[in-house]
């Protein structure tokens, strides 16, 4: 137990063992909203959001979905304790009443989402919520905090392990990452993109990602010698024997220190080298000269690891240039996504129920990416028979019937003009969202991060070649049904003449 100061210079006792509470990692408008909404009594007005975003981290082909775990444990553990609703008294701003309200905070609404693991595309939804207006308004930033971060890590992850061109890639980059949180979720997150571990412990324990690591340049530096320290690195790990060979010299003295304490540390005890890492200099050139040397020595099963701010164009350009690499440990680029730090997810307002009636909301601006698609709304991705390929992704509102045994045309989401048509028998429907919360109690299954790993592999395989380019990746269509676009051109019209 620790004292921590609370609003009127009130003391609290708090288990820091015990699993903190997140639910005041809120921007402070969603209180001073969710208030207004209290005092004029609309907060239990039904309305839908949609979390989406409007472009790809990286100008890549798709994103990859992820987070949807934790955004479910945040919403079910949400509660303001009392240090929380003390904190909030000391401000001055809400009444006893709206207190009352907090102390008996529960979600409610209807929750549906895309599967983690799924490659997802600009502007179409990922999440709807369904639910009571403060309700709704409440759940925001911790759900944009956690789906931007994961899925931001996720998408950096395959990229890197993409251009890896199917050799391992380790997670390094914890004590690179914006604090605590992300290093932990980060590794969750990267394991889901495809690296094959993690250097982050506490990721094996909480989610099972394989957990990696063998010496740091100051395990060398602490021996008189590089020798000594291979030796006794050797004699405690003998069945998985990694040494660091470029604390010196890498030619002249790590690798020939590596062959030395192989042919006289582990030979001797039937044992073999595992491998080598270099985490500095040119990793084509000496990759390559390290692989001659081990294979001249007979090492031809030790294994040639390399590190040192690597990112998914490094390691393409270094494969192209014949480096000698059996795994990559990846850290600082990967872990904060650094060529593309930031994903723009965004939340916003798509209906309101009055009177029993959905009511379409449109934000209109004059940035035309900023413009919404209004409505309650559900999302389709469309299959090609012939090649099990992904064609498109439709958004429809959620009561218009889609019928693959019928022809379909889809529509560019602002100009009608641009449309592509789909005969009937030619393609499948298959619906991209799940329902999370119903009423309140969560109804999706806890899968285990490697079903959702696994998953993912196999949701990836339903895209093109084209999608995967590094640069200028074909641009998947994320269209609307005649009916949406319809309505939204008309509410756009609307919004002019109301100016």
């Amino acid at each position: 137990m620790i004292d921590v100061m609370t609003g009127g210079n009130k003391m609290e006792k708090v288990n820091v063992s015990s699993e903190r509470n997140i639910t005041l990692i809120m921007d402070f408008y969603e209180l001073t909203m969710s208030y207004n909404y209290f005092k004029l009594g609309k907060g239990d007005q039904i309305v839908y959001f949609d979390m989406f975003f409007r472009k790809n981290p990286d100008n890549g082909g798709f994103v990859i979905f992820a987070g949807l775990q934790q955004l479910i444990e945040a919403i079910k553990d949400m509660r303001f304790t009392e240090g929380d609703i003390e904190y909030l008294r000391s401000l001055n701003i809400f009444d006893e009443a709206f207190f009352e309200y907090l102390r008996n905070f529960k979600f409610t609404g209807t929750l549906y989402s895309v599967p983690e693991g799924t490659p997802v595309f600009p502007y179409e939804p990922l999440i709807t919520v369904k639910a009571k207006l403060i309700e709704a308004q409440l759940i925001e930033t911790f759900l944009l905090v956690t789906i931007n971060h994961q899925s931001l890590i996720a998408t950096k992850a395959h990229r890197v392990c993409q251009e890896a061109k199917g050799r391992p890639v380790m997670e390094f980059g914890a004590r690179r990452a914006q604090g605590y949180d992300a290093a932990h979720y980060g590794a969750r997150a990267a394991y889901i993109g495809g690296v094959a571990g993690t250097a982050t412990t506490s990721a094996g324990k909480a989610f099972g990602v394989p957990v990696l690591g063998t010496m740091a340049h100051s395990f060398v530096q602490s021996f008189d010698n590089e020798y000594e320290a291979f030796k006794a690195y050797a004699q405690v790990y003998p069945d998985a024997c990694v040494l660091l060979v470029d604390t010196y010299d890498t030619l002249k003295s790590g690798v020939p220190n590596a062959i030395k304490v192989a042919e006289e540390v582990l030979a001797p005890m039937g044992k073999k080298l595992a491998g080598i890492r270099l985490d500095s200099g040119d990793i084509a050139y000496l990759t390559k000269k390290a692989r001659m040397m081990l294979d001249v020595a007979g090492l031809h099963d030790c294994k040639i690891t390399v590190s040192n701010s690597l990112d998914e164009y490094l390691i393409r350009s270094v494969l192209e240039q014949g480096a000698q690499i059996d795994s990559f440990g990846v850290g600082e680029n990967m872990i904060v996504s650094k060529s593309s730090p930031v994903f723009g997810g965004v939340y916003k307002l798509a209906a309101v129920e009055k009177d029993g009636v959905i009511i379409p909301k449109i934000k209109i601006s004059e940035n035309t990416e900023k413009i919404t698609n209004p409505g309650y709304k559900k999302v389709y991705r469309l299959i090609e028979k012939e090649n099990n390929k992904a064609i498109a992704d439709i958004i429809a509102f959620h009561d218009e019937v889609l019928d693959e045994q019928k022809d379909i045309t889809i529509y560019h989401q602002s100009d009608a003009w641009k449309n592509k048509k789909l005969y009937a028998g030619t393609y499948e429907i298959k619906p991209l969202q799940t329902i999370v919360f119903d009423k309140g109690q969560c109804v999706y299954p806890e899968y285990s991060l490697e079903d959702i790993r696994q998953y993912s592999i196999k949701q990836k395989e339903l895209l093109w070649d084209e999608a995967f380019r590094l640069e200028y990746p074909h641009i998947y269509y994320v269209d609307l049904t005649k009916k949406l676009l319809d309505y939204k051109l008309k509410m756009l019209a609307d919004g002019r003449e109301n100016e």
